[in-house]
This record gives structure tokens, sequence and C-alpha cells, in this order.
């Protein structure tokens, strides 16, 4: 299916899936309280209460260092541009499912379409987490991830304007990209280092594993 969509559409698609997301439950007077977070949790976000969905989290840096991979675990990349930014970060992936021994497949795409066919891929796989990487795959994962709500997402280095509770994010000052026409600048190279590539890749790792999705992390 071609990527045809107009953004007034896509707009309305994301606010449509948007509001289908998880909320916690009412108290007795009305009001949502947020779920207690213990453990792992709780030191990463730095609360004992479970984020708001959307919200943004600065967690509490070098509390994933220790995180483990459960065995057999697989992770399928989203690749698009050829820039150095995205290729670092690529490489930042592969280094994590290296170091952890998670099974990994990269999926290179060149396009809108062929981000759409690369996703439709990588769910098909049914690998623990889809991972995307480059600003090119921003505005496609905007709509597309929407319609899998029961596969894991990833996105390193941007993030989507309205992500659903499987889309998890890792920002950064330099790489914070939202979506086209949303005034967010494309990464820059200079901030996108193997370091914080990395540290941004096993963090968002580290927190979808523990259940803490739907929210964008940022590192300072």
């Amino acid at each position: 299916m071609g990527l045809t969509v107009s953004l007034a559409a896509v707009a309305v698609a994301l606010t449509l899936a948007a509001c289908g997301a998880v909320t916690p439950g009412p108290t007795s007077d009305g009001v949502a309280s947020p779920a207690s977070l213990t453990g792992f949790a709780a030191r990463f976000v730095g609360s004992s209460h479970e984020p708001a969905p959307e919200a943004t989290v600065r967690p509490t840096p070098g509390t994933w260092d220790d995180v483990a991979v459960p065995a057999g675990y697989t992770i399928v990349v989203v690749a698009r541009g050829d820039d150095a930014a995205t290729a670092t970060l690529t490489d930042a992936v592969e280094h994590y499912a290296a170091e952890h021994g998670a099974d990994l497949t990269v999926l290179p795409a060149r396009s809108d379409d062929e981000v759409e066919r690369r996703i439709d891929e990588a769910v098909a796989a049914a690998p623990d987490l889809v991972v995307g990487v480059g600003d090119g795959v921003v505005d496609v994962f905007s709509l597309i991830t929407a319609q899998y709500l029961e596969t894991d997402f990833l996105v390193v280095g941007a993030q989507l304007p309205e992500p659903t509770h499987n889309v998890t994010a890792v920002v950064w000052p330099g790489a914070e990209f939202r979506g086209t026409g949303l005034g967010n600048d494309d990464a820059h190279p200079a901030a996108v280092t193997a370091g914080r590539a990395r540290e941004a890749v096993a963090a968002g790792a580290a927190s979808v594993l523990h259940d803490l999705t739907g929210i964008v992390i940022e590192l300072g």
C-alpha cells in the first residue's frame, strides 16, 4: 500500500489512535490514579508513580547499565538515511545486541513506502522489539505503529508527535526530531556520538523491558 495519506488525515489517525491508549483507572473520587512503581522502574523514573502516557521522563543516569536481556531476545531495526547520525544509531543497536546476546536483523529503507513495508516485515517476524533509527522513519512510524499495538517499538534520537502506548522514544539535545512540519530540526551530527547513541539504546531497551512504554526518555 503506497503511503499517500495527507498530513491532515495522518493527524486524525494519530489522534484516534492516541485515544485508545490504556490509562490508569479512576479513584473513588473519579480522578485517575497512577500505578505504583518499585525496584528498577522506580529508580529509573525517579518516582514511585508510573509516568502518564506520552510523558517526558528524565531517567537517573546509569540505572540501565546492569539491565539484563532475556535469553533469545530478538530485535529488528528499521533504518532510513545515509547520513552519519543514522549510521551511528544503527551501530549503537548492533553493539547493544552483540553485548547482550540478542538476535538482530537490520532492515534498511530508502523511502516512506519502503519504511512502511519494512515495518510490516518487522512485525511479521514477531520480534521482541522493533527499533526505528534515522529521522526519515518518524513520519511513517507516526502512522503505522498505531496499527500494531501488540508490538513494542523504540525510536532512538527522535520521537513521535502522538505516540501510542507501544512506542517509546529516547531523545537528547540535538536529536529530538518530531516529524515533518512540527518545528524540530533534523538530528545534529555533532550531537549523535557513538557514546550517546549507545547510552540511548541501552536506556530505551531497559525501559521497554520493564514495561515503561509510551513515554519519551530525555537524556541530559
